[in-house]
């Protein structure tokens, strides 16, 4: 038997166009040009004046709100379904531009990084290769291991399984082709003699010896061999004096094997690794005048869009046409046609709101930290800030303000940086809340003042820190040292 009852339950939905504005949102300017011509492509009711489509007419400053501060985030539910395609006709909102009313220079506006072009180091090798006299099998195992070599040059198994095993099995399971171990390995040592020196190699310890052995023969080139291929874990623990003592060397030998060892390439592959096709595109311009800052969109930021003249005319024709007449034809054209109408509207809508965020959100940022802007980037006035204080400052979600510091970049007089650089957590010190970012470089002074034969622990590090001001604890110090990528003291050591 089945049972009926109410239940009352109060749900919160986005709407489809706060959904959209939520994607525009997140996605960077590099990127931008490709969603909107994704939409063009969609809906023939949007036009781009930029690309030759549609007539250009003298625009409306439509603009003028958006330099208010109280304009809301996203357009209300009620707003979205309240909209009237006739009063939107009726304001010739067919000439309805998202672009921004400030002007500039297109060819600074549209600045971008330079690119740089390079052999994948995959063609490299298979390039080398095909150089190579050798058999189908052998070019088989060949192009199977080459296309086994990561990026960093190394040829790795998963897990604890012997990457030459591994090819074996492939080659068995998968191919069909019984091969013996000795032959792959036999083909990786020919690829372990291309360029660059030490690709191919399994481990670190191999890819060093593979360098080392391309060197003109010396005592000290012998040297270094024999410490990685008899002593690398005591070289790489730094324990000198066990090395000294068990091949006989003298501390200026030992100095000049470890700068050898030092010298060589821990990842081949790097030096010839593939440029990927991302470039920067800085979001935001920021120019300081007479010790005022000023914040401008990049130009890719603000494309010409319009709802179709064309579109907005069919529309009033079909409508005149169904006036007094029941035409299912004509009823079902006049819905498309305003399907279409008002997404071009909504998507118009939600690019300018992403504008105004966009430079709402950079405002309050370089207002924040506008002592760092006005010091040239001087990384020590940076203030404590975090995604909080930006959202209630704004009066927007601590989300909305996350998705514009994602992947978003401003480029100043003195560089280019992404928004999350701004963001970081704060330390009490005697004068105050500081900037972990000061803390971190204060830290890396007292590391490069060290003495590499002597290097400063952790808890020395934490002390000297409190002499300064900065009263952290050994932990953070230890935090702090992982993220900038100094290893530990006993690893700092040199001879």
């Amino acid at each position: 038997m089945l049972k009926q009852n109410q239940q009352l339950k109060l749900l919160q939905k986005i709407s489809p166009q706060q959904i959209q504005f939520i994607k525009l949102l997140q996605v960077p300017t590099a990127s931008l040009e490709q969603r909107i011509k994704e939409e063009l492509e969609k809906n023939p009711a949007l036009e781009d004046l930029q690309m030759g489509f549609g007539e250009e007419t003298k625009p409306k400053n439509e603009y003028e709100d958006l330099d208010k501060k109280d304009t809301d985030d996203t357009p209300t539910k009620e707003e979205t379904q309240d909209f009237s395609i006739d009063e939107y006709l009726a304001s010739d909102g067919y000439d309805y531009r998202t672009r921004l009313p400030q002007g500039g220079d297109d060819d600074e506006d549209e600045y971008e990084a330079p690119m740089v072009q390079m052999k994948s180091l995959y063609d490299s090798l298979i390039e080398q290769f095909s150089l190579l006299n050798i058999t189908e099998e052998e070019k088989l195992i060949g192009e199977h291991i080459i296309g086994n070599i990561d990026e960093d040059g190394y040829l790795r198994g998963r897990g604890n399984i012997d990457p030459v095993k591994a090819i074996v099995n492939y080659m068995a399971f998968s191919q069909n082709i019984s091969i013996k171990k000795e032959k792959v390995e036999a083909v990786l040592k020919r690829i372990q003699k291309f360029d660059p020196a030490g690709v191919g190699a399994r481990s670190l310890q191999e890819c060093l010896l593979l360098q080392l052995r391309r060197k003109e023969a010396s005592p000290t080139i012998d040297l270094a061999i024999q410490v990685i291929e008899k002593y690398f874990e005591e070289f790489t623990k730094k324990h000198f004096s066990k090395l000294r003592s068990r091949l006989g060397m003298t501390e200026e030998e030992l100095k000049e094997v470890y700068h050898t060892i030092i010298k060589l390439n821990p990842k081949p592959g790097e030096s010839q690794s593939i440029v990927k096709h991302e470039y920067i595109i800085p979001d935001f311009l920021l120019s300081i005048d007479n010790g005022k800052i000023t914040i401008r969109l990049n130009s890719r930021n603000a494309p010409d869009l319009k709802v179709s003249r064309s579109y907005v005319n069919m529309y009033q024709e079909y409508k005149d046409m169904g006036k007094g007449r029941k035409d299912p034809k004509v009823k079902e054209t006049l819905d498309f046609v305003k399907q279409r109408i008002e997404a071009a509207q909504w998507f118009i809508d939600a690019i300018r709101q992403r504008q105004f965020t966009l430079l709402n959100t950079m405002e309050t940022i370089a207002q924040k930290q506008e002592a760092f802007f006005l010091s040239g980037g001087e990384e020590r006035k940076l203030r404590p800030m975090i995604l909080k204080d930006i959202a209630e400052e704004i009066g927007m979600d601590i989300s909305t303000v996350s998705r514009v510091a994602n992947s978003k970049y401003v480029q100043t007089e003195f560089g280019i940086y992404p928004l999350k650089f701004f963001f970081t957590e704060g330390i009490e010190t005697e004068d105050g809340m500081v900037s972990n970012r000061e803390v971190k470089a204060a830290l890396e002074d007292i590391i490069a003042g060290e003495s590499k034969k002597k290097p400063l622990s952790d808890d020395k590090i934490a002390a000297m820190l409190k002499e300064k001001g900065y009263n952290i604890a050994r932990r953070t110090v230890a935090k702090y040292r992982e993220q900038l990528g100094v290893p530990v003291a006993r690893l700092r050591k040199e001879v």
